[in-house]
């Protein structure tokens, strides 16, 4: 078996003397422990040596991508296919398809070939003679500054560094600017309270309170290049009239650096953001075409870089930036963020509240197919973008136009029309189709039972009296003629009121007037 081992300074191609020591991958280990060990295992049958730096980084170039150099090819034909017989171990599953493919030689690729690579590398000084070990060590340094070199070359347009480190200067220049000009305003207000309510743009305040310094010279300067007609007036009718404090020139000296300092930085923010709107469409053309060159470089920032974002899910883009209130949603199982950094994009600020949901879900789809794009595609052309930008447009048209019909009452009346409901009707049996007798109505049925009723009301208005006469002589006789204890007397009474609780439903005005005469008949008994 033939064992082909690539280093820094060149081709090594060495014998396995032993191919039983293979078969324990554990204790291989151990044969390598001393130079004289290993040359029992391996030993060098072919070294070709690299003339230059230039050479070895060609060689390692095309082993990183799985390809065959030129100076590989040359060694395997010169020495491997004099042995086309025995077999050819590699490192690397991949180069050994091609080396079969295209030089029809059998290689092997195992866990024992790779054990067996790391312990020629220990003891790869002793193996391979003729190379120093402080050579050595200087070209595989070499190598690998080459190899740095060559992959941060490989395509400078593609470089999303810049991206990156530019989109975080300009936050901290809007911060810092932010806080400067608080503090001139507040500063030069002392002075002259009045400008800051006439001039609200920041910039022309700092450069109006650099060319006024102290108010009183308002009425002898030019504004006319800073502000316009009808606020220059105001501002010197205003400076005539102020109620701030008199200052120093040496304050008004330092206020006015002050506002230097903020138009300086002003005016590199503005450079700064044209050289990163120019590496954006440079780097990724469709994604700045699809949400704007700020929500753009925030979102490769944010990733690390284009390649990672373009390895998140459309899903992971749309709320990239909100994975706090995501995790809280998680925690307390509420309703997870609809959007991140996705939402200062323009198409979906120009979208009403209800519909900022479904836009934003969309933007994210057709945004990651637009980063894989510019990540993984070979043009440098925006026409994707720009196609689904179109497609996103037309269909946020559409949801803002339905709603817009639903709310006016044609609206309405085309959605009941197309509105479907299924109603079964249940029929009921109508027994009166039954009866051959003619039906009479309600209102004769009441009248008849009316009539019926009436003749047996005097009836019952006859008969009450006379029972209350009869119970009243029982009372009068009893009382009369016993003493019973006041327990039986109340036994009576509650039997002579009993009576007269039923007798209340047809009682008329001579039934009351009976009532208050057993009243006093009560009264004098209890008085007895």
């Amino acid at each position: 078996m033939l064992v082909l081992f690539e280093t820094a300074a060149g081709y090594a191609i060495f014998k396995v003397l032993d191919e039983s020591k293979l078969q324990q991958v554990d204790s291989l280990y151990k044969e390598f422990e001393t130079p004289e060990k290993a040359n029992k295992v391996v030993k060098l049958k072919h070294f070709e040596k690299f003339q230059d730096t230039t050479e070895a980084l060609a060689a390692v170039t095309a082993l990183t991508e799985g390809k065959i150099g030129k100076s590989l090819k040359k060694v395997l034909k010169k020495v491997v296919a004099k042995e086309a017989h025995e077999q050819l171990a590699i490192s690397d599953a991949k180069l050994g398809g091609v080396i079969k493919e295209k030089l029809d030689l059998s290689c092997v690729y195992s866990p024992a070939v790779a054990e067996l690579m790391r312990c020629i590398r220990s003891q790869m000084e002793s193996l391979i003679t003729g190379l120093p070990p402080r050579e050595i060590s200087a070209m595989s340094l070499g190598l690998a500054h080459s190899l740095s070199r060559y992959k941060l070359k490989f395509s400078p347009d593609k470089v999303d560094t810049m991206i990156v480190q530019a989109i975080s200067l300009l936050d901290d220049l809007d911060k810092e600017l932010n806080n400067y000009i608080m503090r001139c305003r507040e500063w030069y207000g002392w002075h002259f309270p009045e400008l800051g309510k006439i001039v609200t743009d920041n910039l022309a305040y700092c450069k109006a309170a650099r060319h006024i310094g102290d108010r009183t010279n308002v009425a002898g300067s030019d504004l006319s290049d800073i502000l316009p007609e009808e606020i220059e007036a105001e501002v010197k009718l205003a400076a005539e009239i102020s109620m701030g404090t008199e200052v120093s020139e040496q304050d008004i000296g330092n206020i006015r650096h002050l506002c230097d300092q903020v138009i300086d930085i002003s005016e590199y923010r503005t450079q700064l953001y044209d050289y990163l709107k120019n590496r954006m469409m440079a780097i990724a053309p469709n994604l700045t075409v699809m949400v704007g060159e700020l929500v753009g470089a925030r979102l490769i920032s944010h990733a690390g870089s284009l390649m990672n974002l373009a390895k998140h899910p459309a899903s992971t883009v749309q709320i990239l930036g909100a994975e706090k209130a995501l995790f809280r949603a998680l925690k307390t199982r509420k309703d997870t963020p609809k959007y991140g950094l996705i939402y200062h994009a323009s198409l979906v600020g120009q979208t009403s509240a209800k519909n900022k949901g479904k836009i934003s879900r969309m933007l994210a789809a057709k945004a990651s197919l637009a980063i894989r794009y510019d990540a993984l595609g070979e043009d440098t052309n925006a026409e994707m973008g720009v196609e689904n930008r179109a497609k996103l447009e037309a269909r946020l048209r559409q949801l803002e136009e339905k709603g817009i019909r639903r709310i006016s009452g044609t609206g309405k009346a085309m959605a009941k029309a197309d509105k479907y409901q299924h109603k079964s009707e249940v029929r009921m049996y109508d027994p009166s189709g039954d009866s051959t007798i003619p039906s009479t109505s309600k209102k004769r049925k009441f009248e008849e039972v009316e009539e019926a009723e009436e003749p047996q009301t005097p009836v019952v208005k006859s008969k009450k009296p006379k029972k209350e006469r009869v119970t009243e002589e029982a009372a009068e006789t009893s009382a009369a003629a016993e003493e019973t204890p006041k327990k039986k007397k109340k036994k009576k009474d509650k039997k002579a009121e009993e009576p007269e609780e039923e007798e209340e439903v047809a009682v008329t005005e001579p039934t009351e007037k009976k009532k208050k005469k057993k009243k006093k008949v009560k009264q004098e008994e209890e008085d007895d």
